[in-house]
């Protein structure tokens, strides 16, 4: 189904409840998007709908209005414990967006009640939440969703309270499978009731999104969405409104035409995308230090409590920069984003498509702009063929300040930037090394000097990838950086301690070497007595030259000898008993002569 127009709300062949219509106009969307108007009547006919539309196309509403309007037909009305609708999404920013965009609806509804289960939260709250006030309408992501079916020990039956279930929406249904969330999607699946409606909502049909298709729904109703104004042939997946620019530059002058651009930019709204995490946390610090008067705030996967708090105040925001990973890519619904910047290319080329629909969303115009080194310059053409994503070229901007000295200055002084500086660009190189599109962002093929200028980097990284390679073009600080300090000044004497213990422990180990070496000579002599008694002992244990009978007689001699000192016997005596000794041994000398005798 295809190239579907906008349509008035009052058009539906089954009248919308006149309070859910009361609160479109609320919202300010006095008609139906092409996706609305294809899905919500398939929907609300108890279909199952796999939907694909471009971002920002208004599938919010594609999946709520109909999940609205199928629980207030219910003929049985849901208790406080039982589940009528399941809403999984990958991302707990984009569930708290469905929730809040729920909660719109949902207040002129006092019979229904919603609850919202995402990571970065007490899991024993969200159980005793439940108990409390019930959730006829669960938004969750599916690790924690997953993770409540799990919990029954705790009061929570949750696979009961979902035997009531009339929908399960996958919103972002490609990006759930993206992120390894398979497994989780399929233990839930195996929770919920075979009688329901279902419905996949994705900006890109994968392979992943079909087998999931075949599995969960029920002979589904495929709607492929096309904006107006389209061409029939179009396959484009961005908005039609959004302008796509991409920009070549060296990686040593890439971040001086970001800071030019966003100096220029001040009155606007901004999402500048990096590789990884690390990559926000520095460049976020260089940014704030770098672009004065305008708020900036950084948001990444890694991030637990705070991330909630920052989406939801950056939201708010009129202008300003969120400098943040792909975590912010796919359905988050920012309102009045003027620019999306791409410093990195993202590790797929879906991403890209979807990293651009943030802004240009739902009629509105919107702009974004990539930074390509030269080597990755056909990566343009292989976006428009791939992705049917045309791009157009935004030249150098001309008269921009060199910071990066700025930024090295800033390393120098604070410890903190320094580490963040060497943890950013070595997951950059690791990311790289990972990117789908190998023949295209080739890490053979990059200029890790210039690279390392474009980082500030106050020194090269010990790393593999590194191994073995020189760098003339890069020169190093001429200084220890280990001497850097920490600008914090409680983190710097925690280090100085930590530091001053290694010391110790340094010292106290070498010095343990040193006393084993040289011991008191009282203690080296008897070790050596002990050492020398015992070879002789193993030595008489594995045997000798003397026989034990000579042993014995040398003994009898000796103590004669002894005797004789002392004048225990008289020197007749001993003579005496050295000439029985004499005889003794010549005896058996002549008898072993014989015995040898014998053998020849």
């Amino acid at each position: 189904m295809e190239h579907v127009t906008e349509g008035s709300w009052g058009s539906l062949p089954v009248p919308l409840h006149p309070r859910v219509l009361g609160a479109l106009r609320e919202l300010g969307f006095p008609s139906m998007t092409p996706v609305q108007s294809a899905t919500i009547p398939l929907f609300m006919r108890n279909k199952d709908v796999a939907a694909e539309a471009v971002t920002g196309s208004g599938k919010t509403l594609a999946f709520i209005i109909p999940i609205l309007e199928i629980l207030l037909r219910r003929e049985e009305k849901l208790k406080k414990s039982q589940v009528g609708a399941i809403i999984i999404t990958p991302t707990r920013e984009l569930a708290i967006q469905i929730d809040e965009v729920l909660s719109h609806f949902t207040k002129y509804f006092p019979q229904f009640s919603q609850i919202l289960w995402i990571g970065g939260r007490n899991p024993g709250e969200d159980v005793e939440r439940f108990r409390r006030q019930g959730g006829n309408i669960i938004v969750a992501t599916p690790g924690r969703l997953e993770d409540m079916f799990r919990r029954k020990s705790e009061g929570l039956d949750l696979v009961s309270c979902v035997k009531s279930l009339d929908v399960l929406v996958l919103d972002e249904a490609d990006r759930l499978l993206d992120m390894g969330f398979e497994a989780s999607i399929n233990t839930i699946l195996e929770f919920l009731p075979k009688q329901r409606r279902t419905g996949l909502f994705s900006a890109t049909q994968t392979q992943e999104v079909e087998n999931l298709v075949r599995a969960g729904l029920r002979n589904p109703v495929r709607i492929s969405v096309k904006e107006k104004g389209m061409a029939a042939s179009s396959t484009q997946k961005t908005p039609s409104r959004l302008e796509n620019y991409y920009m070549v530059c060296k990686a040593d002058e890439k971040f001086n035409q970001l800071v030019h651009f966003l100096r220029n930019h001040k009155q606007e709204k901004h999402l500048v995308f990096f590789s990884t995490c690390a990559c926000v946390e520095y460049y976020g610090k260089a940014l704030e230090a770098l672009v004065k008067n305008v708020k900036i705030m950084c948001i990444h996967g890694k991030m637990k409590h705070k991330r909630n708090k920052i989406f939801m105040e950056f939201r708010k925001l009129r202008g300003g920069i969120l400098v943040c990973t792909d975590v912010m890519a796919r359905g988050i619904d920012i309102p009045e984003v003027n620019w999306v910047l791409q410093y990195d290319p993202p590790s797929n080329a879906s991403a890209f498509v979807h990293r651009c629909g943030r802004t240009a969303r739902i009629g509105h115009g919107g702009s974004a702009l990539v930074f390509l080194l030269p080597m990755e310059e056909s990566y343009v053409n292989f976006l428009a063929i791939n992705q049917k994503c045309p791009l157009q070229e935004m030249k150098l901007q001309k008269n921009t300040v060199d910071l990066l000295p700025k930024l090295r200055a800033l390393a120098l002084a604070d410890r903190a930037v320094f580490e963040k500086g060497m943890k950013a660009f070595v997951s950059c190189v690791q990311a790289y090394a990972k990117h789908e599109c190998s023949l295209i962002f080739r890490l053979k093929d990059l200029d890790f000097a210039s690279l390392a200028r474009g980082f500030a980097l106050l020194r090269m990284p010990k790393m593999p990838e590194l191994r073995g390679k020189q760098f003339p073009d890069f020169v190093p600080v001429d200084i220890n950086t280990d001497t850097i300090p920490f600008k914090d000044k409680a983190r710097e004497k925690q280090r100085q301690k930590l530091l001053e213990e290694q010391r110790k422990e340094k010292m106290e180990h070498e010095g343990r070497r040193k006393f084993m070496k040289n011991k008191a000579w009282s203690k080296q002599k008897a070790k050596k007595e002990r050492k020398k008694k015992m070879n002789e002992k193993r030595k008489r244990e594995e045997g000798s030259d003397i026989e034990d009978e000579d042993m014995e007689e040398l003994i009898n001699d000796t103590r004669l000898l002894k005797k004789f000192k002392k004048g225990k016997i008289t020197e007749e005596q001993l003579e005496k008993g050295l000439l029985t000794s004499g005889k003794r041994r010549a005896t058996t000398a002549d008898l072993e002569m014989s015995d040898l005798d014998d053998d020849c």
